[in-house]
């Protein structure tokens, strides 16, 4: 009975387990959104294609609480459900008219995992699960086609050894490649009956090996067992990482699909492949995808064979092709997305195994939006929330200059072209091995990761690597469509490449290249290169201003950019920031031909030599000043005063000795210079640096420092605005806690700004605020409020004040640890779910912030608050600060376009309470 026929509602404790294909829409009644958490992703898309009739082999799955009671049981399947799935198996074979384990009409079945969120290649599948002895037999004699049969038999040993049996993948592979070269064929398919015949005794021969037991005949018992593997497949090392890597809950589960197979093997009439409706690289409205006949669709994912262009298939089956367009033309209408589908032809007829949404690039994804928009099948809202904000940062990395790049190629230095499977341009290393990949980046290498091809095991070193290279796969291979989801460049299916993983070395034609040697990549053309090329910035599309400018008009925050530079000020200016939020004046200082004189400042032994020291960093900073605010005409510019301890500008203490040590012998001058450093670093020398002289407390001991730096401003803003550039300085006094620390600076600092203009006989617009970072802030923002006209949120330090922790020292040493889990007794238990210093802490340092506002307005009305932390440019937190009402966020220059698009997806979710909905 369905949920709806029973007035039942559906909830986690009493949906079904079991739901065949068929049944699964009408017992859900349409929801997508209890389907995909039920039945996860793939069970969800293959209920709801057959429900609208499209041609799907019949199956059943076992929902993602299945999976749950089986961890939570200690890995025991719960009780009665294998009775219940072969209950429901008997309505499948009654469909297809075969019997599991059969030995005249065996049914075959595939057993995939799917959890709601696409986790692609992540958790395990076996294929042909049903064969035997025996009824390798049957099938051979029901298709009149030995190989095949024999063909599936082998596939299903070599996977279930692996998947199921934890047999390394690498044994069956040395003996097929091994027999290869004895009987002397290159390819798969061109292995004999008797080969094959030869093969399965091998790959037998390493079950029982490695397991001490014979291969299982029984197929209900390798159902079972397969079910168990895919459950225990969502808790692999691979699957735990890929969901830290994208906060992927890890309680939630994956689902069990159990499918009729069907054989793109069977014949020369036959193929499988997978296609996407629009190019996942470019966004480009037409078919895009891959195939191959006479085989099973793990050679095309898992690049064993170098596929063919789909629009081949129009050559060699133009039936099933016409239909396959006409297929997935619906599908991607149904959903209202691009889809990625995955399909067999078996003797000519289509299957559509899996539809999906489609995993894209951010280019893809951006032309894809606007285009559905065009073509009137979303709004401009749902288009906005199609995009990820972080994609974006995919479009703001450089590409290889083709000026450049020509040069390469004249100098020879062009080495192999493979297929464009991910966009980008990358330079680095070479390194075979994926743990190398992520050690060397570890330590700061830039590395490109060079396989045969990738696996799902693979991934923690494609996410270090800045790019993939492999010889074989293709365009829908692990390594592509994993490396289009980072927004990492990849070449694949380079085949003139000949990769020696063991020599760790790589050779083209006469060429050979060992680990650590430079190479660059153009994921874009699929070009390798020896050595690095030159990289320029990329330009922006029209889909990119299109769908910014509908963010635009949609968001309420502002979006401002942290920019100490007239450098930075320019890029932020082109990528659509609406002023500055924070300009680090300290940064200004670490130049080398400025370092020497703050360091005479901070040397001097008096007022007067402090001052004279000041004189000549003054016209410096007016000199920056004055070329930020013309970059930055008729927006406000915020300016943090100066904020670090003063020993930061010296060197350290350790490098003092160790220089000191060595120059015994030379010029006694310079001996002396040096101990006079060290002297001034041991003087300066802090318990707590975090809470020592620095910010607004530098200011009040050594007020001279922010005098010179309040003047610097405001002549500069003085000669800016004579020469009708609009200005509007906002000055920031830094590590107020106490709201007395405020009264006093403001009162000395903002005379010094009346002197100027009264100097300069120009009246300037200017605002004097304070950086809340400190917890006391937060509690006394009544008082604050009184003397400031701006709030601006340093959420960087501000949580380290409110957790307690060093940033450096806890992400290095224990931030990691509360982040993976304590391990206390077999249970793994997270202190923290995700690092503070990445995504705002809602709960402390957001209720400070909250407390802050509330008081803060209560005082002053027209107080402005903004954020400039790192926060400032994370997508949910700038959906935690649309909420509590800020004025604008403030980000780095290239998280502009990020903070434009996550503050209209903040604005349509606070506007659909979609927010409130997910926090119940």
């Amino acid at each position: 009975m369905s949920g709806k026929e029973s007035g039942q509602v559906i909830t986690e404790s009493n949906v079904a387990k079991v739901l065949l294909f068929a049944d699964a829409y009408k017992y859900f009644q349409g929801n997508g959104s209890l389907m995909r958490e039920a039945l996860g992703g793939k069970g969800a898309g293959l209920a709801e294609m057959t429900a609208t009739g499209v041609n799907v082999p019949p199956g059943l799955t076992l929902t993602t609480a299945c999976c749950r009671a089986y961890h939570n049981n200690g890995g025991t399947l719960p009780q009665g459900l294998l009775d219940q799935v072969l209950l429901l198996l008997k309505d499948v074979e009654k469909q297809v008219g075969r019997q599991l384990g059969d030995k005249e009409n065996p049914l075959l079945l595939s057993v995939r995992s799917g959890a709601k969120f696409s986790m692609p290649g992540m958790m395990d599948t076996v294929l042909n699960l049903g064969l035997n002895d025996e009824t390798v037999l049957s099938l051979g004699k029901m298709t009149n086609n030995e190989r095949f049969a024999l063909d599936s038999y082998r596939r299903l040993i070599q996977m279930f050894g692996n998947v199921v049996l934890g047999i390394s993948k690498d044994e069956f592979e040395h003996a097929f490649v091994e027999l290869k070269k004895k009987v002397k064929v290159e390819n798969d398919y061109e292995m004999s009956v008797d080969h094959l015949k030869e093969l399965i005794a091998q790959f037998k021969n390493i079950v029982l090996k490695a397991t001490n037991k014979p291969f299982a005949q029984d197929a209900h018992e390798q159902l079972k067992q397969a079910i168990e593997a895919v459950f225990k497949s969502w808790n692999n090392a691979r699957a735990i990482y890929y969901r830290n890597l994208n906060k992927i809950d890890h309680n939630i589960g994956t689902a069990v699909n159990i499918q009729a197979m069907v054989f793109g093997n069977l014949n020369d009439r036959s193929a499988t492949g997978v296609c996407f409706t629009r190019d996942p690289s470019t966004g480009e409205n037409q078919i895009y995808g891959e195939y191959l006949t006479n085989a099973q669709g793990e050679d095309v994912v898992a690049g064993i064979r170098t596929p063919k262009k789909i629009a081949m298939l129009a050559k060699e089956l133009p039936d099933c092709y016409k239909q396959l367009v006409s297929t997935i033309g619906k599908l991607e209408k149904h959903y209202a997305d691009m889809q990625d589908i995955e399909f067999t032809i078996e003797n000519a007829e289509l299957f559509i195994l899996q539809t999906r949404t489609g995993k894209r690039t951010a280019k893809a994804a951006l032309q894809v939006a606007v285009d559905l928009v065009k073509e009137g099948t979303i709004n401009k809202e749902e288009a906005l929330l199609r995009i990820e904000p972080a994609q974006l940062n995919q479009l703001l990395l450089p590409s290889f200059s083709s000026e450049q790049k020509e040069k390469s190629k004249a100098a020879g230095k062009l080495l192999a072209v493979g297929l464009n499977a991910s966009p980008g341009a990358a330079l680095g290393k070479i390194v075979f091995d994926p743990d190398q990949a992520e050690m060397w980046a570890n330590k700061g290498e830039k590395v490109i990761l060079v396989r045969i091809e990738t696996c799902p095991d693979d991934i923690h070193g494609i996410v270090s690597a800045q790019g993939v290279v492999t010889s074989r796969g293709g365009m829908t291979s692990h390594a592509a469509v994993v490396a289009r989801g980072m927004g990492k460049p990849c070449v694949a299916g380079c085949d003139s490449l000949v990769v020696d993983i063991n020599a760790k070395e790589m050779r083209v034609g006469s060429k050979i290249f060992k680990e650590g040697e430079i190479i660059s990549i153009d994921g874009a053309t699929g070009e390798v290169f020896a050595g690095p090329i030159e990289t320029v910035s990329p330009q922006m599309s029209a889909s990119f201003e299109t769908l910014l400018g509908w963010a635009d008009d949609k968001r309420r925050l502002k979006v401002r950019a942290n920019a100490d530079t007239p450098d930075d000020a320019k890029v932020a200016r082109q990528f659509g920031a609406q002023g500055i939020g924070l300009c680090r004046t300290e940064h200004m200082f670490m130049s080398q031909d400025r370092l020497p004189v703050m360091q005479a400042m901070i040397m001097a032994e008096s007022k007067d030599e402090r001052e004279s020291a000041l004189a000549k960093l003054l016209p410096m900073q007016r000199h920056d000043f004055t070329e930020i605010f013309k970059v930055m005409d008729g927006l406000p510019v915020t300016i943090r005063l100066l904020d670090p301890p003063l020993h930061e500008f010296l060197p350290k203490q350790e490098e003092l000795l160790i220089e000191i040590s060595q120059s015994q012998n030379k010029a006694t001058e310079q001996i002396r210079q040096k101990r006079l450093l060290l002297e001034k670093v041991q003087e300066l020398k802090e318990a707590n640096p975090m809470m020592g002289l620095r910010g607004c407390r530098l200011g009040l001991v050594y007020p001279e420092i922010n005098e010179m730096q309040v003047r610097a401003i405001f002549e500069a803003a003085a000669a800016v605005k004579k020469q009708g550039i609009v200005v509007l300085p906002e000055i920031m006094i830094p590590l107020v806690g106490e709201v007395q620390e405020l009264i006093v600076a403001r009162k000395h600092l903002e005379a010094v700004a009346l002197a100027v203009m009264e100097e300069q006989k120009e009246k300037i617009d200017y605002l004097f605020g304070t950086m809340i970072e400190i917890p006391r802030a937060c509690l006394t923002a009544d008082e604050i409020a009184r003397y400031a006209d701006f709030f601006s949120f340093g959420t960087n330090d501000l949580t380290q004040m409110t957790y307690g922790f060093s940033r450096d020292d806890a992400e290095g040493k224990f931030l990691n640890r509360y982040l993976e889990g304590i391990e206390v007794g077999t249970e793994k238990i997270k202190i923290l779910s995700n690092n503070p210093f990445e995504i705002l802490d809602r709960k402390g340092v957001g209720k400070l912030m909250k407390l802050a506002i509330e008081y803060g307005l209560q005082t002053n009305p027209a107080l402005k608050i903004g954020i400039c932390g790192e926060h400032g440019g994370e997508a949910s937190s700038i959906g935690f600060v649309e909420q509590i009402g800020l004025t604008y966020v403030s980000c780095s220059p290239f998280r502009v376009p990020l903070a434009r698009l996550a503050a209209a997806q903040a604005r349509i979710r606070a506007e659909s309470n979609i927010e409130r909905l997910i926090d119940k």
